[in-house]
């Protein structure tokens, strides 16, 4: 991914997941065990937090930040 890279709450669960396994700490934070679901394949960040009732863009901020982290310690 490029530096410019930012998650967005029109990506799927799983599309985020793929980034980088760590991110699921980040959506189990928020109570958001639909990672486990099949559902996540489908489902956009935004879909399931209005189903969760969380915040997207905050959800997103913490996704990019906890992405941003894990992606400099990978260097």
């Amino acid at each position: 991914m490029t530096k410019d890279f930012e998650i967005t709450k029109d990506m799927t669960i799983s599309s985020v997941l793929k980034l980088d396994e760590g991110m699921s700490d980040v959506f189990i934070g928020f109570g958001m065990f639909c990672i486990f679901c099949h559902l996540s394949e489908n489902e956009t960040i935004a879909e399931a937090c209005k189903v969760h009732d969380i915040d997207s863009d905050f959800l997103v901020t913490k996704l990019n930040s906890t992405y941003q982290k894990l992606a400099k310690k990978k260097k």
